[in-house]
């Protein structure tokens, strides 16, 4: 039987990016796991691999190649639609950016949690209501 887990950018990056904490992101690579994700990911890693181009830590053409493979990752895509209102009202309770806040909406919406590595989200939740859907990226799986 398969886990499910959402996955949000700051992990799936560490998948193609050799990074901090990129060990703990490849354990969740394991194929007993499903890997979900809303749209926004897309948007995310394509603006991470940006950064990086721009900072000189990789060439268009390597960002490209990994676009390619995010694009085509084992990750169940999730139309933002559903998740906008509930993404919305975590985001009023929280303070934390909507977008941050969709990933939370999906994980409540399938009853798992979003595996992170950005330690200000995790740490913002922490002794929240919402704590129970976010899971530190070395807490697992």
């Amino acid at each position: 039987m398969s886990r499910l887990v959402v996955v949000d950018a700051s992990v799936v990056i560490k998948w193609f990016v050799p990074e901090v904490h990129s060990d703990g992101a490849l354990r969740y690579l394991d194929p007993d796991l499903e890997r979900n994700a809303p749209e926004l990911l897309l948007a995310e890693v394509s603006n991470i691999l940006w950064k990086k181009v721009g900072r000189g830590e990789l060439t268009a053409l390597q960002a490209n190649k990994i676009a390619e493979d995010v694009g085509q990752a084992d990750v169940n895509i999730h139309p933002m639609r559903p998740l906008f209102g509930p993404g919305l009202r975590i985001a009023l309770d929280t303070g934390r950016s909507a977008y941050d806040c969709i990933y939370l909406a999906l994980a409540d919406s399938l009853s798992t949690r979003v595996v992170t590595a950005d330690r200000r989200l995790y740490n913002a939740l922490q002794g929240s209501t919402y704590s129970r859907l976010v899971l530190w990226v070395e807490d697992g799986p």
